[in-house]
């Protein structure tokens, strides 16, 4: 079997592969413009392995090594670079270690959504982006009303809202930009409904979504994105390894036999944790057990952010909970979801 390391670069890559048959060893680089990529990978007739750091821009390559029939692992970039103790970092020992590992069989694989997982990912993306564009264009209306004396916050959406922008009496370039800032407002509306109906139709169709979507404050959005994001849960034995995966939990600065902890980690997928804390806004107000927890912090003189925070944390382990048990809100609320009871225990 061939046991190859690629140390991966978006127009070329290093790799260095063994013959585990005949101890056969070399190394050299390949240039992705020209083709060498293809015809190195194509010469192999019996499946290889090839070990390479996550990575981004590599789409293509995977694809391509899968179409070949080969076999990708996927390593934590983290674990590998601590795995090297030398102080020496060079694109010929990177392939070299990623060999070494694949031969020792150390190599710290992390799990990869599917084909298909992928390119719900880019839908939910693409709302995203659009709707980052949408809040720009809103405040830059915004800012234009209140220049004239026209204050009306969330009513200047409205339709007498609407009329009384275009009434206002303005600069001809600021008129101009009013304009130009309406057409665009328009035109992200049309296209992120069809968004939101395109992640209304996925989430359906995903029995998984479906599952969270009992959850109060868990909508279609929210829903697939855990789902994508988390993948086989059963990957992950405690809830406070979810918690750790997403990034929140804190920061640990313990020694001497004192306990420190700082800020959380914002480690794992930022947009998740984001989409996490604004669903656990909606769900302090519908679900009794989280809006009492969520109060008392907030009556021990916690900042409303850390509190925030506590209930998107406590609403990512009952998701877990509801996609590992396969059980429907409120009868998950009875299963007890401490991140510190480990699911076997």
């Amino acid at each position: 079997m061939m046991l190859i390391g690629c140390d991966f670069h978006p127009s070329w890559q290093q790799v260095c592969w063994v013959d585990t048959e005949t101890g056969e060893t070399q190394q050299c680089k390949l240039v992705h413009a020209a083709g060498e990529a293809e015809k190195f990978y194509g010469q192999f007739s019996a499946p290889a392995r090839i070990g390479m750091e996550a990575t981004g821009n590599c789409q293509w390559f995977v694809e391509m090594l899968a179409a070949l029939g080969h076999e990708v692992w996927i390593g934590d970039a983290a674990k590998i670079r601590a795995s090297d103790v030398r102080q020496q970092k060079h694109d010929r020992r990177d392939a070299a270690l990623l060999l070494r590992l694949l031969m020792e069989e150390r190599f710290p694989r992390i799990w990869t959504p599917s084909s298909e997982q992928k390119d719900l990912r880019q839908l939910l993306i693409h709302r995203y982006k659009l709707v980052r564009l949408r809040a720009q264009a809103k405040n830059g209306l915004q800012h234009l009303a209140m220049n004239q004396g026209l204050q009306k916050k969330n009513r200047l959406w409205s339709k007498a809202g609407q009329q009384a922008l275009r009434d206002l009496a303005l600069q001809p370039w600021a008129s101009r930009r009013r304009e130009d800032l309406l057409n665009v407002l328009v035109m992200l509306d049309r296209q992120i409904e069809s968004l939101d109906l395109a992640v209304q139709q996925a989430a359906e169709q995903n029995e998984n979504a479906k599952l969270l979507m009992s959850q109060p404050g868990i909508g279609p959005v929210t829903s697939l994105a855990f789902v994508l994001t988390m993948g086989d849960v059963s990957r992950f034995p405690r809830g406070k390894q979810v918690a750790s995966y997403l990034g929140l939990i804190p920061r640990e600065y313990s020694s001497g036999g004192k306990q420190r902890f700082g800020p959380i980690s914002k480690q794992g997928n930022r947009f998740m944790r984001m989409l996490l804390v604004e669903a656990a806004q909606v769900a302090v107000r519908c679900d009794p057990q989280l809006r009492r927890e969520y109060l008392q912090r907030c009556h021990h003189d916690k900042p409303k952010g850390v509190a925030k925070v506590a209930a998107a944390r406590k609403l990512a382990i009952r998701l877990y909970w509801m996609l590992h048990t396969q059980k429907r809100y409120p009868e998950i609320v009875h299963v007890e979801s401490s991140s510190r009871v480990a699911l076997g225990g």
